[in-house]
């Protein structure tokens, strides 16, 4: 029997709080497509989380098999397992602050403008860090004994300096790193690295998109989104308009990246630029905000078993559905549409 032609895609994924369970699902219905090889992840906060799990797999399988078609094989079904293992350890701690003093009770939003968590968190405890480096052998992770096998990892976090992103990838992708791009500075000590200080990347670049521009050899990019674009309901309630604040804040570098993308792509359609100077981008994109409105920004800290398993699920059918529609898109056009309402 002739194999099955492969098809090559990056992925941008999206970071939410415990909202990244919905990417799990989306991941999960990827990786049962065997066709499909993941040449690239870019990653902020829970995206991050996601990417270098996932990435895991495939190194842990590249460790065992001996050829690069056999560890991506393998890949797929050991990346499954350990993004399973994440996101039901999270279940079972039922919050991502779970054990953080005061990051769950009523007086939080209050106490925030007091005192930061150099006096509520002294011992900056974060309970992410102790599960993420139970799963994930990050040696292994950035010296795999098939680098093709291996998606290539961009994971995005804030320099407190100077306000802009910092990519890791390569020998940089570290525990340090992942915490760096997941770190809430309301809950969480700034994370050093090599003598800077790092923030969340979603205030940078929520996900970073240039990296799979300039580092990976495909043109199309799959944007797993998991914060809504729009509003229907004008917030007017003080928790309201907070959420909605940060719903902006953390798309907005994600907007001008498209905005950018989309504009690049208009010249090269009208030739007035260079195409051999110039990457033709194929944008793609599953819309998870729209699927978790109903769940509210509030909800991004709570991870309760049940919840989890239900985002998983919507996840699933969300990625199922894209694969239907959209499969034989991949390399041949794109799916994201540019305009005012869908950018």
């Amino acid at each position: 029997m002739a194999q099955a032609t492969q098809t090559v895609l990056n992925l941008a994924l999206q970071g939410g709080g415990s909202h990244g369970a919905l990417t799990w699902g989306v991941l999960d219905a990827l990786l049962e497509d065997e066709t499909l090889v993941l040449e690239g992840i870019s990653g902020t906060s829970a995206g991050a989380m996601n990417a270098v799990v996932l990435a895991h797999g495939f190194a842990q399988a590249a460790a065992e098999e001996k050829t690069v078609d056999a560890a991506r094989q393998r890949g797929r079904e050991l990346a499954r397992k350990a993004l399973r293992d994440l996101w039901e350890g999270v279940g079972a701690m039922g919050s991502l602050t779970w054990g953080v003093p005061l990051a769950n009770g009523p007086l939080m939003g209050m106490l925030n403008h007091f005192w930061s968590p150099y006096q509520t968190n002294p011992l900056n405890f974060n309970p992410l860090r102790k599960l993420l480096e139970g799963i994930v052998d990050f040696e292994q992770l950035v010296h795999p004994a098939h680098p093709l096998a291996v998606p290539k990892l961009f994971v995005c976090a804030t320099n407190v300096r100077t306000g802009r992103g910092q990519i890791f990838s390569g020998e940089k992708v570290t525990a340090d790193a992942i915490m760096a791009s997941a770190c809430l500075p309301q809950l969480f000590k700034a994370v050093e690295i090599d003598g800077e200080y790092y923030w969340d990347g979603g205030f940078s670049g929520n996900p970073a998109l240039y990296p799979l521009i300039y580092g990976t050899r495909s043109r199309d990019i799959l944007l797993v989104q998991i914060n809504p674009k729009e509003s229907i309901e004008l917030p007017s309630t003080a928790g309201d308009i907070m959420d909605r604040m940060n719903e902006v804040t953390f798309n907005a570098s994600l907007l001008a990246e498209l905005r950018a993308i989309e504009f690049v792509t208009r010249l090269l359609e009208q030739k007035r630029l260079d195409s051999e100077r110039y990457k033709h981008v194929l944008m793609h994109r599953i819309d998870g905000g729209a699927v978790l409105k109903g769940y509210g920004a509030s909800s991004k800290t709570r991870a309760d078993i049940n919840m989890v398993h239900d985002l998983f699920d919507l996840g699933r059918e969300q990625g199922q559905r894209w694969l239907h529609e959209h499969r034989q898109d991949i390399g041949v056009r794109q799916t994201l549409r540019f305009n005012d309402n869908a950018v």
